[in-house]
């Protein structure tokens, strides 16, 4: 699948007509949040440190998800791993890094941070109908502190932005990526 070209058509007036194709990577590293909730905005914040300290190969995507829920569908859709970078409910202590993989992934939706997890939940429902799920699917996320209406995250989780994504660069490099720290990061 690494490198797959998908079509898009567009019908008109009774015919389908070639839009674009588009080469899919085979890793999406997704940050989900809302930046308006406080510790809710951490998958958005690590998104922009990784693509301000990091360099990707193609076959990465990282992509601020936000609070987009079912509009994700589209680029979740045809990826071999999906990493999900999250405020996570684990009932750990606030800070606590948090990592789940595959099937431990369904039982973080049991516990709901915010709607776009519901969200999130039904996409993977309907991929795994559809038979388009990803086969592998990780979490990488932090147990929050404060949930409240807010533009600042608390200390304890804006801390960590550095480890998680490190701990994202980390992973994708034990999936064989080559993932490499800029020299110069910019201002």
């Amino acid at each position: 699948m690494r490198g797959e070209i998908l079509m898009q058509l567009s019908y008109e007036a009774g015919d389908y007509v070639f839009v674009s194709d588009e080469v899919v990577s085979p890793v999406l590293v997704l940050g989900l949040g809302n930046i308006l909730l406080q510790d809710e905005g951490i998958g958005v914040r690590v998104i922009e440190r990784l693509k301000r300290d990091y360099e990707f190969p193609c076959d990465v995507e990282v992509l601020d998800g936000g609070t987009a829920g079912m509009a994700l569908y589209e680029h979740v859709i045809d990826r071999e791993h999906l990493i999900v970078v999250d405020a996570v409910k684990t009932g750990h202590s606030p800070g606590t890094l948090v990592t789940l993989n595959n099937d431990e992934v369904p039982a973080f939706f049991r516990n709901k941070v915010s709607p776009h997890q519901l969200a999130l939940s039904d996409i993977l429902a309907a991929l795994q109908i559809a038979g388009n799920s990803p086969p592998q699917i990780t979490v990488i996320g932090i147990e929050p502190l404060n949930l409240n209406t807010g533009l600042d995250m608390s200390n304890t989780v804006i801390s960590q932005i550095d480890a998680l994504a490190t701990m994202v660069a980390g992973h994708l490099r034990q999936l064989g990526y080559e993932i490499n720290k800029r020299s110069s990061i910019p201002g």
